[in-house]
């Protein structure tokens, strides 16, 4: 594989699984605390760290894309990934599966990951 590819992927594996808690800790604790439980001073602190990381997986998820040649509506869509709850993980692991063998097919190698 590629070492810029492998770089890539392992960066955006890692960002997706970030913004994946990120999001979770927003929607299922600080949400909750400043709607419910009245204190909003946990959603003010979670709230733009979880959009700078998603910026950053936006960014990655982006140069991931490009190595690849992936076509616009598949980035647009693994991009949107980062915004619904649980979805990051999922996607996560479905891009690493296929990018793993479609890298494997181009390099005429066995898919074992």
């Amino acid at each position: 594989m590629n070492p810029g590819v492998k770089a890539a992927l392992t960066r955006f594996r890692i960002a997706a699984y970030v913004v994946g808690v990120g999001l979770l800790v927003l929607v299922l604790v600080a949400m909750p605390l400043k709607y419910v439980g009245d204190t909003p001073e946990v959603s003010s602190i979670v709230s733009p760290i979880h959009g700078f990381l998603y910026m950053v997986y936006l960014g990655v998820t982006l140069d991931l894309a490009m190595r690849l040649r992936w076509p616009a509506l598949k980035i647009i869509g693994v991009m949107l990934a980062g915004t619904i709850p649980f979805l990051s993980f999922v996607i996560e692991r479905r891009v690493h599966r296929r990018a793993v063998a479609e890298l494997a097919a181009r390099d005429g190698v066995h898919a074992s990951a």
